[in-house]
């Protein structure tokens, strides 16, 4: 019991203690508190004190600095106003300076006027004083000559007419001849080197085949019995065989050249072998068919090869072939072509054009002669049409349908393929002419330069390369010969066909007879 009243006592002192601790320590912690703050206080105002110091210099500072800006502004400002002042001012002045000169102007301009109303008002008196001086003098000279004023201008029309007529015929001769000495020389340089540079030969093939005999009897054979040899010839070549008086020869006659060709190199063959009947007859020309084609093809490649024309239709290089066989008044149309192709070329070199088109359209120009016996048309059409479908060129397809004039040549190269056709075909021994033509030919060539008024005689001479008209001289003058000659020179252009060039020369003669009694 006592032990429990210590152990109570114990507790009770120790809690008494530590309440007196705990207020003890809690007093202390109040009066350190209590200092703490009031030096904080201190402090504090110290710090506010300080604060209120440094704002109160900070504010002088920036009302001093802003007091200086304002001032430094404002200067600025009165000098660039009084700058814009002075700018105004003298803007104003020039102004003023242009006013008064306009006012100047203005006034001489009104004088001016003045001055030119005055003279005008002048002018317009004396105008009708002319005019009545005009008139009076129109009175008097139509009293002095006796015309009119209406028939002295026709009078003097007429006078000016046939001057002008005079001087356009003198210009027109000097134009001409300077241009014809100009086109003249540059025209045989380029031809006359065209031509030095080809060698081609001259050549004249008939249009019939003669085939040689060994002897008379092979006529016979070839005859067969009741003409059964001759009729198989015949009927599977489309040639007639003439068999005649003349000794040890047969003659081919057919316009087809090609199948000419086969007919006769299977005749040769027969004839060669000696085994003539109807079966080894139409073995022969299967032969002399393939031979002629491997032939045709050859020489088209080959044409083709010494032209330089590459990527050619295989069709056309076949159609080039057959012209081996074809011929144009004696001339070989394959050389021609060939002929012209080079000529084309070379005076297209010679005037500084690509002479690639050229020569194409040079070589291909002929071409609808290798099937104009099978084709209707003129040749020029069927090459033409030949060029068209297998896709030449436009400037190939133009030269073809102009290099006979048919239509009007538009390219330089259509122009050199009908100079080099002229060439090729007018050159000595190229071609020849039966005399029916050739007279019909020089009969209408006197006739159309003898259709012109005035015209008394005419005459044909050279072969046809030159005419000589003889006009009356009361009817033509002399102004009027050189437009004669040139609508001579154009009609015969438009309605005859001739090779190479005409010559028209106009002769005006007078004659004055008298006799002495």
């Amino acid at each position: 019991m006592q032990l429990w009243i210590a152990i109570i006592c114990i507790v009770a002192a120790v809690a008494i203690g530590g309440a007196v601790g705990i207020f003890l320590g809690i007093s202390i912690r109040k009066n350190t508190a209590e200092k703490e703050i009031g030096s904080a206080e201190e402090e504090a105002k110290k710090i506010v004190a300080e604060a209120i110091k440094t704002a109160e210099a900070k504010k002088k500072e920036a009302v001093l600095e802003g007091k200086d800006e304002v001032h430094r502004f404002r200067t600025e400002s009165e000098k660039e106003i009084s700058d814009r002042r002075k700018e105004v001012q003298r803007q104003e002045r020039r102004i003023q300076q242009k006013e008064e000169t306009l006012d100047r102007k203005l006034d001489n301009m009104e004088q001016k006027e003045e001055k030119v109303n005055k003279k005008l008002k002048e002018a317009d008196e004396k105008l009708e004083e002319i005019e009545t001086i005009k008139k009076s003098q129109f009175e008097m000279l139509e009293k002095i000559s006796g015309y009119t004023a209406e028939q002295a201008k026709n009078y003097l029309l007429s006078q000016l007419e046939s001057e002008l007529v005079h001087e356009k015929s003198v210009k027109i001769m000097e134009y001409t001849e300077q241009l014809k000495d100009e086109a003249d020389e540059k025209a045989r340089n380029i031809i006359s080197l065209a031509i030095q540079r080809l060698a081609a030969e001259q050549v004249a093939e008939a249009t019939i085949s003669v085939v040689p005999l060994p002897n008379d009897e092979m006529k016979g054979r070839i005859i067969g019995r009741e003409g059964r040899n001759i009729r198989a010839i015949e009927t599977l070549t489309g040639v007639d065989l003439i068999i005649d008086d003349t000794p040890e020869a047969i003659t081919l006659s057919c316009f087809e050249p090609v199948r000419r060709e086969v007919a006769r190199i299977a005749l040769e063959r027969l004839i060669s072998d000696g085994r003539i009947h109807p079966a080894r007859i139409e073995e022969m020309i299967e032969k002399a068919k393939r031979e002629v084609d491997a032939t045709i093809k050859q020489e088209g490649e080959r044409v083709v090869l010494e032209a330089g024309v590459h990527h050619v239709h295989p069709e056309i290089i076949k159609l080039l072939g057959r012209l081996r066989y074809r011929t144009s008044y004696g001339q070989n149309v394959l050389n021609h072509s060939l002929e012209v192709s080079y000529l084309a070329g070379m005076m297209a070199s010679e005037l500084g054009i690509d002479p690639t088109i050229a020569k194409r359209a040079g070589l291909l120009h002929d071409i609808g002669k290798s099937i104009d016996h099978e084709v209707e048309g003129t040749h020029i059409q069927i090459g033409v049409d030949i060029a068209r479908k297998y896709k030449e060129s436009d400037a190939v397809i133009h030269a073809i349908q102009a290099h006979h004039g048919d239509v009007e040549a538009k390219t330089i190269v259509a122009c050199l393929v009908q100079a080099a056709d002229a060439l090729s075909a007018a050159r000595p021994g190229a071609r020849r002419e039966n005399v029916e033509n050739y007279i019909k030919r020089l009969q209408m060539l006197e006739e159309v330069a003898s259709s012109f008024d005035g015209v008394d005689r005419t005459f044909a001479i050279q072969a046809g390369r030159e005419v000589r008209v003889m006009v009356k001289p009361e009817i033509v003058n002399d102004e009027r010969m050189i437009p004669l000659a040139r609508e001579i020179c154009k009609k015969i252009e438009e309605e005859l066909e001739y090779p190479g060039q005409i010559k028209v020369n106009i002769i005006r003669e007078n004659r004055a007879t008298d006799y002495a009694k």
